[in-house]
C-alpha cells in the first residue's frame, strides 16, 4: 500500500493534513500525491493568556488570577495568540476546500493537545481523522494511514492538567520570590527542583574538606625487559587507603580498615623498596563481557551528545528536530528503548553487511524501558525507514552538526543488535619486603582488560564514560606473559601525594541523568528546563559544568523553608506519575487538580492554603549566607556582596565594610579566607568628593556592580519648590474640555560616569569627578551644521556627529581634542576600530569538530568573540577570554550554528 494511494474514503477527494511544523509539512508533502494538501499550525495555535491580557470584563471574575476558573472544575480560558491569528485564517480557508481533515501532529501529549486545539478552533464540518508519524518516510506514512484513530482525550487531559498545574505553581510561588528575593524570578515544578539539585551539589562542595593521602607506583620489568606499571595496594596484608576511603569531612570512613600513608611514611617505604626483590604472588584471569547499550531515548541521546559531541541539550534537540522533520530519524521525544520489528531487521541486516554475520547474534536483542509508563512515543530514536541509510549516504545532504548526530544515532542503533564485546581481565599481584628498620611486606597490583572479540564496538566505539553508572575499566592495558612466583625487577619506585576532590558539579548530561533517575520530568522537558534555569540566571556554565548563582541559593532556601513539599524530589516524581495515570485514563484531572490546589485527605493542605499561610518571611535572612567569622554574603538588588558586622563599639550610624563579589566567582571558591581577604583589601564603597560649584550637588565615588563610578547626590524637592513649579504652569485643557491637572516636578536624574583608566575611588578628587561628569563634551558645530561631541562609551572614547561616530585613540583626547582636529578625522574614510593594525588572536584552539576550521578568539569592535571564520559568537559577559576552554569554544559555536542566522525585525 503506497502513501500516494491510501485513503479511508472512496472517490476523488481533497484531503487536508495539518502538522505542527512547516519543515515537517514539506517533507510529508513529498510522499503524498494529488488531492492532498499539507499545512502546518506552527506549534500551538492557542494557550492560556496572561491575566493582564484577559478581556476587561473577565479580569475581576473567576478567571482573573490564572486564566483558569479554580472554582468550576479548573476550566481554562484559551485565546488564539496574536501571531497565530493569520495562520488560523489560512487553515480555515484551506479547510473550506477540503473533504477530509487529517490531524497529524506529533505522537505525544503535546501533539495530541495541538490536534485538539485545532479541532476546537477550526470546528470542521468534514470527517476528521487522527494519525501520527513516528518517522517521515513513505513506509512510515503508509503505516500512519493504516492506523487512523480517534483523538485520545486522555492524553489531552494529561497535557491540559500539566499546563494548568504549571500555571498554578508559577503564578502562586513566583510573586513570593519577587517580593523576597528579586524581580523577574520564577518558580517552576521541574525547574525549581533542577535548580535545587545544582545548589545542593554546590553546598556539598562548599562543605567539603580535602584529605591528603599517599601511594607508591613502580615500573616492573621481566627478564625479557617487558614492563608494566603497578600501584601499591597493601602493606602487611592491610589495604592502602585511597580517595574512596575518606568522607566529605576529610576523615577516614569509620569502617575503613586501611593503612593511611602520609608523606613521611610513603617516602620511607618507597626508599626501602628501591632495591627489594619482588615476585609474583598471584596471577588471575577473569572473563570480560560487555553488552551493547540500548537504543537512544531522549535523555540518553542528550547525555551522549553532550559527552561525545559537546552539544548542549538545547542544541541536541534542535538538531534532532530537523533530522526528524526531514525524514532522517524517528520521533525524537521518547522514553522508550523498544525497536519495531522492521527496525530490528534493518539493524541486523546492516550489521551483517558491514561487519559480518559473526557480529550478529542468532536471535534479535530486545530492550525493556526503565519507565513502565513510557508513552511519549512508540519507539526508541533510530534512523528512519525499513532500510537504514549509512552515514556516508547522507553526509552530503546534512549540515556538519546534523551529520554528527545522525551518525551517533545510526551507530547506537546498529550496535544494539550486535554481539557482546568479550575478552578477559588479567590481574597480577607482586610482593616484596622493604629494607627499613622495621621491614614491611608491600603488595603491588596491576590489571588490564584485553578485548578479543570487538563485537558491537566495531560499530560503536568503546567509550566507558558514555554509560552512566557503569564501572570504568581500561580497554588498552596489556600485561606481559608471566607465571606465578616469577621474579621481577622494580624501577622508578616513587611516592605520590594526592588530595581527595569534592563531588563534581553537574553537567547538562549528568543533570539530565539525575532527573531521569529520580523520575522527575519527562524527555520533552529536560532541554527547556536547563535552558530556563540558565536564562533566569539561576545557573551559569563554566565549560560544561553548571555553577549556581547566589540568587539561586536564596531562591532555593526560600522554597525549602516555606514550600518544602513543592521542591521535594519524591513529591515531584509522584506528580509525574499522576499525570501518567491521567494520560492512561486511570485518574480524573479535576479531582487531581483540586487535591493539589485546595488540598485533600492525602495531601493535607494544598498550594492555595500554603501561600495564604506563609506568615512573615524575613527577606534579609533569606538573602544572607554566613561565609566567615563576622562576614556575611548578601544577595542584593545589584548582585552579591560581602558585609562585615560592625564591632560592638562602633559609632551609631556607621556603615559596615562591604566588598562586591565578582560575578565569575563560583560559590565554593568563596572560602572564609578569600572572604576575609576581600573585606580587608576592599576600598571604600562610597567616598564623598565635595560639592560641585556649578550645580550645588554633592559628588560621590561609588563601587558599583559594573565597576567604580561617580554620581551626583540630588536632594528631594522641598514643598516650596513643588508649589512654585505648579504655580508657574499655565492652565491647559484637554480637547474634551477637561482641565489638565498640573503635575508636580520630577526630581532630576543624577548624572553618572565611569571612572577613567588609572582612576581609583581611594584617590579620586572633586576635579576628577567634575571632569568625568562634563562628558559628553561639545566641540562645536562643523562646517556642515552638525554638532560634534566627544563621549566615553562602553567600547572606549569616541566622537559623534549625528549618527556618525569615530573612535578616539585615548581617553585624554576626550578633553583635549579640538573642533579642527575632529573635522580632520571626519574628513577621512571611516575605518572599523583597529582596522589600521591587525591584532593577533587573544587565544587559539584546534580545528572545530563540525566545520573543520581553526577556532580563535579575537578582539572585535563590540568585545572579544569566538570564530572559526564563518560562525561568530560573542564571549559571554563577565567571562574573561583567557578563561574560555577549547571545548567551551566548540560548544558555543555549535549552539550558535544550531540557532541559525538571526531574524531581521520588520519595521512597522
Amino acid at each position: 500500500m503506497s502513501a500516494k494511494s491510501s485513503a479511508p474514503t472512496n472517490g476523488d477527494t481533497t484531503k487536508l493534513v495539518i502538522v505542527e511544523s512547516p519543515a515537517k509539512s514539506r517533507s510529508i508533502a513529498k510522499f503524498l500525491g494529488d488531492g492532498w494538501i499539507v499545512d502546518s499550525s506552527v506549534g500551538h495555535i492557542r494557550d492560556l493568556p496572561r491575566p493582564s491580557d484577559l478581556p476587561t470584563d473577565m479580569k475581576k471574575g473567576p478567571y482573573g488570577k490564572f486564566a483558569v476558573d479554580t472554582d468550576d472544575g479548573f476550566e481554562p480560558y484559551y485565546v488564539v495568540a496574536d501571531d497565530k491569528k493569520k495562520k488560523v485564517t489560512e487553515l480555515r480557508k484551506a479547510l473550506k476546500t477540503a473533504d477530509e481533515l487529517y490531524l497529524a501532529t506529533d505522537a505525544d501529549r503535546e501533539g495530541e493537545a495541538i490536534a485538539w486545539h485545532l479541532l476546537e478552533v477550526l470546528k470542521p464540518k468534514v470527517p476528521v481523522y487522527r494519525m501520527a508519524f513516528t518517522e517521515i518516510t513513505e513506509e512510515g506514512i503508509d503505516r500512519a494511514l493504516e492506523n487512523i484513530r480517534e483523538l485520545d482525550t486522555d492524553l489531552v487531559d494529561a497535557q491540559e492538567t500539566r499546563r494548568i498545574l504549571d500555571r498554578l505553581y508559577g503564578y502562586e510561588i513566583s510573586p513570593v520570590l519577587w517580593r523576597k528575593v528579586g524581580p523577574g524570578l520564577s518558580a517552576g515544578r521541574v525547574q525549581s527542583v533542577a535548580t535545587r539539585l545544582v545548589v545542593e551539589r554546590e553546598r556539598e562542595r562548599m562543605a567539603f574538606v580535602p584529605a591528603s593521602y599517599w601511594d607508591i607506583t613502580a615500573n616492573f620489568f621481566t627478564d625479557s625487559e617487558e614492563s608494566f606499571a603497578a600501584k601499591l595496594s597493601a602493606i602487611d596484608d592491610a589495604r592502602v587507603a585511597t580517595g574512596r576511603d575518606f568522607n566529605d569531612d576529610g576523615q577516614l570512613k569509620p569502617k575503613a580498615d586501611v593503612v593511611h600513608l602520609d608523606e613521611a611514611s610513603a617516602q620511607s617505604l618507597a626508599g626501602g623498596l628501591e632495591n627489594a626483590e619482588f615476585a609474583i604472588t598471584s596471577l588471575e584471569d577473569k572473563p570480560y563481557r560487555r553488552r551493547p547499550a540500548a537504543p537512544f531515548t531522549t535523555s540518553t541521546l542528550q547525555q551522549e551528545a553532550s559527552r561525545r559531541l559537546r552539544f548542549t541539550s538545547r542544541v541536541t534537540m534542535q538538531v534532532a528536530q530537523r533530522l526528524y522533520e526531514n525524514g532522517y530519524i524517528t520521533y525524537m521525544r521518547t522514553d522508550s528503548v523498544i525497536l519495531s520489528s522492521q527496525a530490528i531487521s534493518a539493524a541486523r541486516n546492516q550489521a551483517t553487511e558491514l561487519y559480518g554475520g559473526d557480529m550478529v547474534p542468532d536471535k534479535p536483542r530486545y530492550y525493556a524501558s526503565r519507565n513502565a509508563a513510557a508513552q511519549e512515543a512508540h519507539e526508541a530514536i533510530r534512523p528512519s525507514g525499513d532500510y537504514f541509510r549509512t552515514p556516508s549516504m547522507v553526509k552530503n545532504s546534512l549540515t556538519a552538526d546534523e551529520f554528527r548526530l545522525y551518525e551517533l544515532i545510526w551507530k547506537r542503533t546498529v550496535a544494539s543488535q550486535m554481539v557482546d564485546a568479550t575478552g578477559y581481565t588479567a590481574t597480577v599481584k607482586i610482593g616484596g619486603t622493604s629494607a627499613e628498620a622495621t621491614p614491611r611486606v608491600a603488595e603491588f597490583s596491576a590489571s588490564g582488560t584485553v578485548i578479543t572479540v570487538l563485537g558491537f564496538m566495531k560499530a560503536y566505539e568503546s567509550d566507558q564514560k558514555s554509560v552512566p553508572g557503569e564501572k570504568q575499566t581500561r580497554d588498552d592495558a596489556r600485561l606481559p606473559d608471566m607465571t606465578e612466583s616469577q621474579i621481577l625487577e622494580a624501577r622508578d619506585v616513587e611516592a605520590e601525594g594526592h588530595e581527595t576532590t569534592p563531588p563534581s558539579r553537574y553537567t547538562e548530561a549528568s543533570l539530565v541523568a539525575e532527573l531521569e533517575k529520580r523520575e522527575i520530568g519527562r524527555p520533552s522537558t529536560y532541554a527547556p528546563t536547563i535552558s530556563t534555569i540558565v536564562d533566569r540566571g539561576y545557573v551559569r556554565k563554566r565549560g560544561s559544568a553548571l555553577v549556581p548563582s547566589w540568587t539561586a541559593f536564596s531562591v532555593i532556601r526560600l522554597l525549602e523553608e516555606h514550600f518544602g513539599r513543592y521542591v521535594d524530589y519524591k513529591f515531584t516524581a509522584r506528580m509525574e506519575d499522576d499525570l501518567d495515570q491521567i494520560a492512561a485514563g486511570q485518574m480524573d484531572r479535576q479531582d487531581w487538580l483540586a487535591g493539589f490546589y485546595f488540598g485533600s485527605e492525602q495531601t493535607v493542605e494544598g498550594l492555595k492554603h500554603t501561600v495564604e499561610n506563609l506568615g512573615d518571611i524575613d527577606a534579609r535572612a533569606i538573602n544572607s549566607i554566613p561565609v566567615a567569622e563576622g562576614i556575611t554574603l548578601r544577595v542584593g538588588r545589584y548582585g552579591p556582596y560581602l558585609e562585615q558586622a560592625l564591632p560592638a563599639d562602633a559609632e551609631e550610624g556607621s556603615d559596615p565594610q562591604r566588598a562586591n563579589v565578582p560575578e565569575e566567582m563560583a560559590p565554593d571558591e568563596l572560602t572564609s579566607e578569600v572572604a576575609t581577604e576581600m573585606i580587608e583589601t576592599a576600598g571604600p564603597s562610597e567616598r564623598p568628593l565635595g560639592t560641585d560649584p556649578d550645580t550645588g550637588y554633592e559628588l560621590v565615588a561609588k563601587d558599583g556592580r559594573y565597576g567604580p563610578y561617580v554620581t551626583q547626590i540630588i536632594p528631594d524637592l522641598t514643598e516650596e519648590q513643588i508649589q512654585a513649579h505648579k504655580d508657574a504652569q499655565p492652565d491647559e485643557y484637554y480637547k474634551n474640555g477637561r482641565k489638565k491637572p498640573k503635575k508636580a516636578p520630577k526630581k532630576p536624574k543624577p548624572k553618572t560616569g565611569s571612572l577613567l583608566k588609572g582612576m581609583e575611588i581611594a584617590t579620586m578628587t572633586l576635579d576628577d569627578a567634575r571632569k568625568i561628569l562634563s562628558l559628553p563634551r561639545s566641540l562645536g558645530t562643523a562646517a556642515d551644521g552638525e554638532e560634534i561631541t566627544a563621549q566615553n562609551g562602553r567600547f572606549g572614547p569616541y566622537l559623534r556627529k549625528g549618527s556618525d561616530s569615530r573612535s578616539l585613540e585615548s581617553e585624554e583626547q576626550l578633553f583635549t581634542i579640538t573642533l579642527a582636529e575632529a573635522e580632520e578625522i571626519y574628513s577621512k574614510p571611516k575605518q572599523r576600530r583597529g582596522r589600521g593594525q591587525a591584532k593577533p588572536p587573544i587565544a587559539e584552539f584546534g580545528n572545530d569538530p563540525s566545520s573543520g576550521k581553526k577556532v580563535v578568539i579575537k578582539d572585535g569592535r563590540f568585545g572579544p568573540y569566538i570564530t572559526d571564520g564563518s560562525t561568530n559568537v560573542t564571549v559571554p559577559r563577565g567571562t574573561a577570554p583567557e578563561q574560555v576552554t577549547e571545548g567551551q569554544a566548540f560548544e558555543m559555536l555549535a549552539e550558535k550554528r544550531a540557532k541559525g542566522p538571526a531574524k531581521k525585525t520588520k519595521k512597522k
